[in-house]
C-alpha cells in the first residue's frame, strides 16, 4: 500500500485557489478508496485534510465503512455549520453528507467478499450514531451480489435496518466485474463464488464470462424491485430529490 505524502499540501493549493475564485462545491471522500483505511489510525491524513477543508469551508461527502469515521465528528460538526454549500443546494443539505458502504448485512458474507473491512453490524451502529449527531447520513449499497444479497428475504432486512437506524438515502447499485488478471474484480469474485458458493458457479459464469455487467433482464428486475423497496420504505434512492 502506498501513502501520497503530498496530498495534503495539493489540497491546500487546491482549496485556497478555487476559494479565492468562489469556485465551492462538494468534495467526495472519497469513491476510489476508504478515507478510514487502517492505516488512518496512525497516520490521519484523513483528519488532516477535513481541517484543511474546513479551513476553507468547503462542503464534503463521506463514503465510508470505518466506524473511525466518529473520530472526526468535531471537524465534520464545524464542516456542516460553516460550509459554503451551493446555491441550489442550500434549502436541502448543510455542509455535511455521510454514506456508509454496505453489499449485506451478513458479518460472515462480508468477511468472505471484504476481508479486513469492518463488518456491517459494526457500521450500522455507527450510521445511527451518525444520523443522530444531526449529520445527513444515507447507505451506498452496492454492489448488491446475486444470489446472496439480492434475496427478497436479505433485501427486506437491508432496508428496514437502514429504516431504523435513522438513514435518510438509500442508493443501491448491482454488481459489475471488470478484468481477467489476477488482481481484476472479475477474477477475485469468481474465485471467492467457486470456493464459498459453488452451486452458484455455472449461474455467475452465464451471467459474466462474455460481460462486465449483468444480463438486461436482471437489472430490468433488479431496479423494479429497488424502486419498490424505495416506496415501500420511505427512503430515495438519491441523497436529495428536487
Amino acid at each position: 500500500m502506498s501513502v501520497k505524502v503530498n496530498a495534503l499540501e495539493l489540497l491546500e493549493k487546491q482549496l485556497a485557489a478555487r476559494a479565492k475564485k468562489g469556485q465551492y462545491g462538494f468534495i467526495v471522500m472519497s469513491s476510489a478508496t476508504d478515507p478510514y483505511l487502517h492505516l488512518e489510525k496512525k497516520l490521519e491524513l484523513t483528519r488532516e485534510a477535513l481541517k484543511i477543508i474546513a479551513k476553507y469551508k468547503f462542503p464534503v461527502h463521506m463514503i465510508t465503512k470505518s466506524p473511525l469515521i466518529g473520530r472526526d465528528f468535531d471537524l465534520l460538526h464545524d464542516i456542516n455549520k460553516n460550509a459554503y454549500v451551493p446555491f441550489d443546494l442550500q434549502k436541502k443539505l448543510k455542509g455535511v453528507i455521510i454514506s456508509f458502504s454496505f453489499s449485506t448485512l451478513n458479518d460472515a458474507v462480508a468477511k468472505i467478499f471484504e476481508p479486513g473491512a469492518p463488518p456491517p453490524s459494526a457500521r450500522l451502529k455507527t450510521l445511527q450514531r451518525t444520523a443522530e449527531e444531526g449529520f445527513h447520513t444515507g447507505v451506498s449499497l452496492m454492489p448488491l451480489l446475486p444470489f446472496i444479497s439480492d434475496t427478497k428475504e436479505h433485501l427486506d432486512v437491508l432496508f428496514s435496518s437502514f429504516k431504523a437506524s435513522k438513514a435518510k438515502y438509500v442508493m443501491p447499485s448491482s454488481i459489475t466485474l471488470f478484468g481477467s488478471e489476477k488482481a481484476d474484480s472479475k477474477t477475485l469474485v469468481m474465485n471467492v463464488i467457486k470456493k464459498h458458493y459453488p452451486e452458484l458457479e455455472n449461474k455467475y459464469l452465464s451471467y459474466f464470462s462474455y460481460s462486465n455487467t449483468l444480463p438486461a433482464f436482471y437489472q430490468e428486475a433488479f431496479y423494479k424491485k429497488m424502486k419498490e423497496l424505495s416506496l415501500t420504505y420511505f427512503m430515495p434512492d438519491r441523497i436529495v430529490r428536487f
